[in-house]
């Protein structure tokens, strides 16, 4: 029995792949079956992440290790930082898992649709609970795969070259990302992820080597991170259905990216290291010039989703902010990010797939009195862009102030102006949204379907009243600020 509960990772896991498993075998037949296993699968994976949240918080060690090659083995395991994306990844995933059902009602092609969608988060899964960079890397490849039959699944031309370019940009960084792990296997061998890294008795001999891995490695995750200039596939990908661009954009492909970086940061690197070869204020830069160029970019949208696509190129990098930073209160900023802006912005895509399929609404200027005939979408939109901008109490100004904090501790002052550039910059690209959708009289001369179907409604009020939550009391001990507050410690104490 203790063999197994130290196996929850693995558990959690295959909940992802049995169901995929399931739904592949069934095909379009069992349309009626299809739902129920989608929707157990997804509450069960909850419910282990809760277990093991539970114990991971009361010190329990989770570790599963399956030998590969001679001294290379796959790890899963579960600490702190990877119990902030599994649950986070869990929740959501039920929440789009009830959306799409709705979304998808009537389409073709829906097995093959959820099937693929359990293998996206079962990648996603094995990234965060990744206990090295070998295992980090297979799941991170995986996940391409899985997400490319999504992007694609619609299979009209706008789609598929979409799905042409979302391979060219993450094959090519997962071979970036492959050849800084072989190199740092030469130089210094297998090693597990371990808070503060294993690298600093390398650093006098092998500097030079050591800021071409890292650089390797970053460029790599920055990919799927969406890091300037490397962003290109992101917008693209937009082609996909709503409940894709919510996945691509707040559980899975984007947050594996940032979540990679804050690994490499923290457990292949350190503190220590990272300040010595001065690797943290060059990644900052980049951060900070995808953060300005990213709202700069959304400001010129006219297409409601791809508006959002560039906000979140721009929003994302507030978690490789936080952790490039090196202080303390930054990462608390940056990666509590993490949660808040998932939560976030998934709201804002799923108003805009609602808005798609309740009203055929995609552009900006479509969006004139939807607040009337769409009151309750139209408020978690009002939230979800207020939460972005960063109106206080809710949680991107958490985020947002913990950073500034952060940099004033670090001495770097010119964050500060980012953060209000990046502020006024969200103010401009979101807030036309909700004067169009509250104080323009609605289009005439077409059926009015009112509400959004409650498949769609519900997720998008949950994960909106959720974000909401997330700032009106960061400051208890069950919130995600709290939870961040450990892993920080973790990582700062000697």
């Amino acid at each position: 029995m203790t063999g197994i509960y130290e196996a929850m990772p693995l558990w959690v896991l295959m909940t992802s792949l049995v169901t995929a498993l399931i739904i592949f075998t069934a095909g379009e037949p069992w349309h009626r079956l299809r739902p129920v296993i989608n929707l157990v699968g997804a509450s069960v994976k909850l419910a282990l992440v809760g277990v093991m949240l539970w114990g991971v918080q009361l010190g329990h060690a989770f570790m599963v290790r399956i030998p590969l090659l001679p001294g290379l083995d796959i790890v899963l395991h579960a600490d702190a930082l990877t119990m902030l994306f599994v649950t986070l990844s869990a929740i959501l995933w039920l929440a789009t898992t009830i959306y799409a059902i709705a979304y998808l009602e009537h389409a073709p092609n829906r097995a093959r649709f959820f099937g693929f969608f359990s293998l996206c988060v079962a990648a996603t899964m094995g990234i965060a609970s990744a206990g090295n960079l070998l295992t980090f890397f297979i799941f991170y490849e995986m996940l391409t795969l899985a997400t490319w039959p999504l992007v694609v699944h619609r299979g009209v031309p706008k789609s598929m070259n979409a799905g042409r370019i979302y391979l060219q940009y993450t094959l090519g960084g997962g071979a970036v990302f492959l050849l800084g792990i072989a190199l740092l296997y030469t130089l210094a061998g297998p090693s597990d992820f371990i808070a503060g890294g294993e690298l600093l008795h390398l650093a006098d001999e092998h500097a030079g080597a050591l800021t071409l891995i890292f650089l390797l490695l970053v460029a790599g995750t920055g990919v799927k991170a969406a890091l300037v200039p490397l962003h290109g596939w992101l917008p693209v990908a937009m082609a996909a259905p709503a409940p894709v661009s919510a996945l691509l954009h707040a559980v899975a492909v984007v947050k594996a990216g940032a979540f990679g970086i804050v690994r490499i940061v923290y457990d292949v690197f350190g503190i220590e290291l990272m300040a010595l070869l001065d690797l943290g204020t060059p990644l900052a830069v980049i951060a900070s010039v995808t953060i300005i160029y990213g709202s700069l970019l959304a400001i010129r949208q006219t297409d409601l989703k791809r508006r959002l696509a560039y906000s979140t190129v721009s929003q994302v990098s507030y978690i490789t902010l936080g952790v490039a930073l090196g202080s303390p209160l930054a990462s608390i900023g940056g990666l509590v990010h993490l949660v808040h802006q998932g939560l976030t912005k998934i709201t804002l895509f799923f108003c805009a797939g609602a808005y798609a399929e309740t009203h055929g609404i995609h552009r900006i200027d479509e969006l004139d009195g939807i607040g009337r005939r769409m009151p309750w979408t139209t408020a978690m939109l009002t939230l979800g862009a207020l939460g972005m901008i960063g109106v206080p109490p809710l949680a991107g100004f958490v985020s947002k102030w913990y950073l500034g904090l952060g940099a004033v501790a670090a001495e770097q002052y010119w964050i500060i102006a980012v953060l209000l550039a990046s502020t006024v910059l969200n103010a401009i690209y979101f807030l036309p949204l909700l004067h169009r959708a509250w104080f323009r009289p609605p289009r005439q001369g077409e059926a009015d379907p009112g509400e959004a179907h409650p498949g769609l409604l519900g997720p998008t009020l949950f994960t909106g009243l959720a974000a909401v939550g997330t700032g009106l009391f960061a400051g208890f001990g069950w919130s995600p600020l709290a939870w961040v507050e450990v892993i920080v410690t973790r990582e700062y104490t000697p």
